[in-house]
């Protein structure tokens, strides 16, 4: 197969240093999820590149801190209010880059990284300063919160603007200066990002933009010894590569990592509500968001009824071109993502596992145009145990392993019984049980007779392997800064 000229190429990212787009001499290439066809080139950028975008972000740093948070959030939202004016073109290119259907990067992902700039512009000026009077020692403390300095910021490819963009505004907002590494698989929005950011007047040099891969790109980029701060979000094994190459340096740490989360179902629950809740749960975006159920506990009494209810909606759905409007899911990221999750299929079938829907037992119809996508239908596993690889691994993807359970002691044990701590979900109309199982579970975040209702001022984040730190209103404002206090004597 002949490579592709740049002529045939639709769309070619270059990095954004100090203002300006940059071209990079060696590139990658990006592949359209839907056809399997090369439709962008990306940087493969070097240390070279990241040193240029490092020094560009310290020499921003110093006019860009001594900015007042009302000056700072007057950037951030007209920013917004532009990135918010071109929203079509930003869905079109999200769902081209990333696979999602364009009307769920229409409804979900532009918005959301709207709603972050303009979230973290209003309210993280109203979380600043505390102060104190002692007057038996006749002094008065205070305190102030000032910026970390230059942040380095790592987006992942399932949602690549909204993360970047929940990474961006805090740090922004603080008063950091900002190198950020989108996915070398999703780039494409955070290029379009940058022309916002030109059209919008932003200051040179307080966003860059480098793109590659995590080695060498990300490397440089998190090992630089003038990058004090490192958010990440992505993969369990790189996030410790980077607590490993980054503990001698004593850099401040944000890691928002995998999940292999929980729902569990008992016999009291809303079973037709709680069937459609957990359909999008396990399969929107594909299964690909840290956040997505892949096991499903399922009280005894009603395991059954839920099956039955729930392989029919799973078979209902519809996989395709992401620009269907009638798409519920649309092609994985890449060929080797698919492969990843076509494997682990394999593997619960020799697990002992029985393959209900799906993969292997239900077919994909797809037009010539379409066939070199990287598409599967949504899978569910039934019989097998809990130390099976599939109820042990995150998969990330469209596959969701349904078991029936007996009682509360015994459910939290089992959902607790992994490696992951991020989020799960709570099935029930009783209010007491669904407190002691919220309570019981070892995640971040449970939610009871819904799920993905989120609020930016609320914590967000994993224990075990799932994470370190958490991202909200006041934890990024504690992550993006730093705490002095000062104790004036009073004359």
């Amino acid at each position: 197969m002949q490579t592709p000229t740049m002529i045939d190429v639709e769309v070619v990212v270059d990095n954004f240093i100090a203002g300006t787009f940059l071209p990079c001499k060696r590139t990658l290439d990006s592949f359209d999820p839907a056809t399997g066809k090369i439709w962008a080139k990306i940087p493969d950028s070097s240390k070279l590149e990241v040193d240029a975008a490092v020094a560009a972000a310290k020499r921003a740093f110093p006019g860009w801190s001594k900015l007042s948070y009302q000056q700072r959030a007057k950037h951030l939202l007209k920013v917004a209010d532009l990135l918010e004016s071109r929203l079509e073109a930003f869905a079109v290119a999200e769902s081209r880059d990333q696979g999602k259907p364009v009307w769920l990067a229409r409804t979900m992902d532009i918005p959301r990284a709207v709603l972050n700039l303009r979230h973290f512009a209003h309210a993280i000026p109203h979380h600043l300063n505390t102060s104190s009077v002692q007057p038996e020692a006749g002094v008065v403390n205070y305190t102030t919160r000032e910026p970390v300095g230059v942040a380095g910021l790592i987006s992942p490819w399932n949602l690549p603007l909204y993360l970047l963009t929940f990474k961006l505004a805090p740090a922004l907002i603080c008063g950091n200066t900002v190198v950020a590494k989108p996915s070398e698989l999703t780039s494409v929005t955070a290029h379009m990002f940058c022309k916002v950011l030109q059209d919008a007047d932003f200051p040179a040099g307080v966003v860059n933009m480098v793109y590659g891969l995590g080695n060498p790109t990300g490397e440089a980029l998190v090992t630089h010894p003038d990058v004090p701060i490192i958010s990440f979000t992505g993969s369990t094994a790189t996030g410790g590569r980077i607590a490993q190459a980054t503990a001698p340096m004593f850099k401040k740490l944000s890691l928002e990592m995998g999940g292999k989360n929980a729902a569990v179902v008992f016999s009291d629950c809303d079973l037709e509500a709680c069937v459609a809740t957990l359909k999008r749960a396990s399969f929107i975006n594909q299964g690909q968001v840290c956040l997505c159920t892949s096991r499903i506990f399922v009280q005894r009494p009603v395991y059954e009824d839920f099956l039955h209810l729930f392989v029919d909606a799973a078979k209902e759905i519809k996989v395709g071109p992401p620009t269907g409007e009638d798409v519920f899911m649309g092609p994985l990221n890449s060929k080797a993502h698919l492969e990843k999750v076509q494997r682990y299929v394999h593997y619960g079938v020799e697990d002992g596992g029985t393959i209900v829907c799906g993969e292997g037992v239900d077919l994909l119809h797809l037009t010539e145009d379409y066939k070199g996508g990287y598409y599967m239908r949504p899978t569910v596993i039934t019989g097998l145990s809990d130390d099976s690889r599939c109820m042990q691994d995150e998969i990330f993807g469209p596959v969701t392993c349904v078991v029936p359970f007996d009682t509360e002691e015994e459910v939290v044990e089992r959902a607790n019984n992994s490696s992951y701590g991020l989020c799960a979900s709570v099935w029930t109309s009783n209010v007491g049980v669904a407190h002691r199982v919220a309570q019981s579970l070892k995640v971040g975040t449970v939610w009871t007779n819904c799920w993905l209702v989120r609020d930016l001022d609320m914590p967000f984040g994993g224990v075990k392997n799932s994470g370190l730190g958490r991202e909200s209103t006041q934890d990024s404002l504690e992550f993006y800064t730093e705490a002095k206090t000062i104790c004036t004597k009073i004359v």
